[in-house]
């Protein structure tokens, strides 16, 4: 018996099993499906199941049926698309179902959505899976479970809804070696942004809108924060450079220290505000981060506004490739799984199961320390209006080997203690290593003309 990197039992000789027999000798049975979990995604599952059933059996081969749907609360209001004799509470009705060939997994989280793929896939089921905080955690050994089993896992809606990004990188870029990933991920993020720039809101102001409108959940932390890229972030860095990282190496940053202020120097020197998902193949290395970063105004990423999403991959042979479009929301998202499970369906009625992870080399790769990426900086100083401030900015920045590009003072912005006038000084410098850049900052941290902590945002030429 071995195991995987999570302790779970991995039975490399499993028992026969009802559904892959079934497998071998189907003819022109349907396709039996059990979702796990039936919120606003499932949802969107079982109307895209029910009103384009005809077609969908036409392009498996076989008819696509669900069979058994778990959810928390059978009295809970649900689509019109659901038969709701098929509910139940207790998953062991999907996942140990020798019926049942194919299981969507829409619940979310780490528990117990990780035990019932891992159970499905030993019974020799196919899954479908949107849970990108789950795959980010355990992709490589769910992905390596599937494979010794010979069936297939699919997550097409885990990462930018109904982008087809997942089968770009898988397929389309097969051929080709992707070096870099350049993304808008979080349809929250890019719509507060969106309304700050051309509205002048603050961020309160526009996050309180977003959730009025249905774009913000009550608690925004996982969105506004970054950690909602960060996680889509990992689960691209699998396909695109076969890697396996630790969370704990992206570094990520949100979107609360923007201010208006911000929206209004990015704009005079020629850039707009994005939270971007970053990763570069540095050979020995990957470079992955999630933060706020300004791009040039004339950038295709710039235009990307509201709660849309969009990918810039960079291949070695192709060069750029833009996957745009709507980041989330039920319909976009069950696009998305409704496809993997066409595919995985597909699969199953043709006896070749398992080709969705075929192929797929991922390993531990190292992440370069934050310290040591090259970037241009914005940086943004609220300070006293007196003599000499400015010389002693750039002095320290100088002194760090930081070179300044162009800076401009404006002010004053508001009144101090004593009645004595804040200007802001904004900094835009050449090309640094963001550990010098640090270094001067904490020298200036010690200055006591520093009315306010220093504003820094890296810029890309995206």
């Amino acid at each position: 018996m071995q195991k995987t990197e999570g302790g779970s039992p991995l039975n490399l000789n499993p028992e026969p099993h009802a559904a892959s027999d079934r497998r071998r000798l189907r003819g022109g049975a349907p396709i039996q499906i059990g979702l796990l979990g039936c919120g606003t995604v499932g949802g969107g599952v079982l109307r895209l199941l029910a009103e384009n059933a005809g077609y969908l059996a036409e392009r498996a081969g076989v008819p696509l049926v669900v069979k058994r749907v778990v959810v928390r609360d059978l009295e809970k209001e649900r689509v019109s698309a659901l038969d709701r004799t098929l509910l139940t509470t207790r998953p062991e009705e999907v996942v140990d179902d020798p019926a049942i060939d194919l299981v969507v997994e829409v619940m979310g989280g780490d528990t117990p959505a990780r035990a019932l793929i891992e159970r499905a896939i030993d019974r020799g089921k196919g899954v479908v899976t949107a849970n990108k905080f789950l795959l980010a955690a355990h992709g490589p050994a769910l992905l390596a479970r599937a494979g010794a089993r010979q069936v297939d896992l699919a997550f097409e809606g885990a990462v930018g809804g109904g982008i087809p990004i997942i089968r770009t990188l898988r397929d389309a870029f097969a051929s080709d070696w992707v070096e870099r990933v350049t993304a808008i991920l979080n349809g929250t993020c890019n719509y507060i942004l969106t309304q700050m720039r051309d509205t002048g809101a603050s961020f309160d102001a526009a996050l309180r809108e977003a959730q009025a409108l249905g774009y913000a959940e009550a608690d925004p932390t996982l969105d506004v924060d970054g950690h909602d890229a960060a996680h889509k972030l990992i689960v691209l860095a699998m396909l695109a450079f076969g890697a396996q990282v630790d969370s704990d190496d992206v570094h990520t940053s949100g979107i609360r220290s923007i201010e208006e202020a911000d929206h209004r120097y990015a704009d005079r020197f020629g850039y707009t505000i994005k939270h971007l998902a970053i990763g570069r193949d540095l050979g020995s290395s990957l470079e992955l981060r999630v933060h706020p970063t300004l791009i040039p105004k004339q950038s295709v990423l710039a235009n990307v506004s509201g709660v849309l999403n969009a990918v810039l991959l960079e291949g070695r042979a192709v060069g750029p490739s833009l996957v745009y479009g709507r980041g989330a929301g039920d319909l976009p998202t069950a696009v998305s799984v409704v496809s993997d499970i066409l595919d995985v369906a597909r699969s199953i009625a043709s006896g070749v199961a398992g080709m969705q992870g075929r192929g797929m080399s991922i390993k531990p790769r190292p992440v370069r320390p934050l310290a040591e990426i090259v970037s241009r900086y914005y940086l943004r100083f609220a300070v006293e209006d007196r003599p000499g401030v400015m010389g002693r900015l750039a002095g320290a920045l100088g002194d760090a080997g930081v070179s300044i590009e162009q800076i401009v003072q404006q002010g004053p912005t508001q009144a101090g203690a004593a009645g004595d006038a804040a200007v802001d000084v904004v900094l835009i410098t050449h090309d640094a290593r963001e550990g010098l850049v640090r270094s001067a900052l904490d020298a200036i941290a010690r200055e006591h003309f520093l009315r306010e902590p220093v504003r820094l945002f890296r810029i890309e030429g995206t």
